[in-house]
């Protein structure tokens, strides 16, 4: 009886050690089955390396089986990809010039966002009030939204040109007669009609032809080309401050995040030994043309010959994230 007491505890300690080694048994399992999707040549692949894919897909709307589908998708890919690397690594690419320096470029990119983006998380979002600012501050996009059929005629400049054009314009010479007086002066020129609403307008454009009644006209410069625009017709297509007020939100947040993305970098610019090197170090020279903030409207006319001396689409594309995109 002793002997069996005095066994006791090795025998109970033995069975916490198979207890203990079956529960960590479970848990691995667990693990492995909760946590990795698959193995590569003893290369593991997450069910979070999946999930990272997918956040950066459009899943919204998707059924779970959707869901799941896709998973299984990116699963094939990524084991695809790592059969790709492992070959790489064999052949010894990733001791390569060039895909090291790549690498490095990702790396410097990765952890500039990841600041970047820990920068924007600490923005205030907009608040009610000044969504309804906006909207009130903005009548020629919303309360007073207009669509505008307009015909546009583009002229290369020329030495006096603008100043002849622009005494037409503003005696209120209909438009048929500015392309006859353009073609008794023998003046090349193109143009075309195009229906634009308010927001595919860019702003300074907007402000001035906004103020325009139908049949009156107005011009545009930049030192490569004069732009005459003459308003044809248009109708009025407001949109309520509700319908309004989600994509004004969504500028507002955007232009502040980038306003304290430009003042911490000028700040850390300041606190920083920047020095440039080589040609780097000499000064920028400057260029006789300046870029007039009043650039040549686009409206994005597809008859007009000439599109490519319109306004580049980054313009139009500032005034579409004026809160108004994709409004009707």
């Amino acid at each position: 009886m002793k002997k069996l007491f005095a066994a006791a505890p090795s025998m109970i300690l033995a069975m916490s050690i198979s207890v203990g080694l079956a529960a960590c048994g479970k848990a691995e399992e667990k693990k492995v089955a909760t946590q990795i999707a698959a193995t590569v040549s003893g290369e593991e692949i997450s069910v979070h390396q999946i999930n990272q894919v997918l956040n950066n897909a459009n899943t919204n709307g998707a059924t779970a089986d959707r869901v799941q589908a896709m998973s299984r998708e990116v699963l094939e890919k990524l084991i695809d990809q790592q059969l790709a690397i492992e070959q790489a690594t064999e052949k010894k690419l990733n001791r390569s010039p060039d895909v090291m320096a790549q690498l490095e470029a990702a790396r410097r990119e990765i952890l500039a966002r990841a600041y970047v983006q820990q920068l924007i998380g600490a923005v205030p979002k907009p608040t009610e009030d000044e969504v309804k600012k906006y909207y009130a501050e903005h009548p020629q996009l919303f309360a007073e939204r207009r669509i505008f059929n307009v015909q546009e005629l583009i002229v290369p400049a020329a030495p006096g040109l603008a100043e002849q054009l622009s005494g037409l314009v503003n005696s209120g010479k209909p438009v048929e007669e500015i392309i006859a007086w353009l073609k008794a002066h023998d003046t090349k020129f193109s143009g075309g009609n195009a229906t634009r609403a308010a927001e595919q307008l860019p702003m300074d454009l907007l402000d001035r032809l906004h103020k325009l009644k139908d049949g009156q006209s107005l011009m545009a410069q930049t030192p490569q080309a004069i732009t005459l625009i003459h308003l044809a017709s248009s109708k009025t297509a407001p949109v309520a401050e509700a319908a309004a007020a989600p994509s004004i939100a969504q500028y507002l947040g955007t232009q502040r995040s980038n306003e304290a993305i430009a003042t911490n970098m000028k700040a850390l610019r300041q606190k920083a030994k920047i020095e440039y090197q080589g040609d780097f170090a000499k000064p920028i020279a400057k260029t006789d043309a300046k870029t007039d903030t009043k650039a040549e409207p686009s409206t994005g006319a597809a008859t007009a010959p000439a599109a490519a001396a319109s306004v580049p689409v980054d313009q139009a594309k500032d005034n579409l994230e004026k809160g108004v995109a994709g409004l009707k």
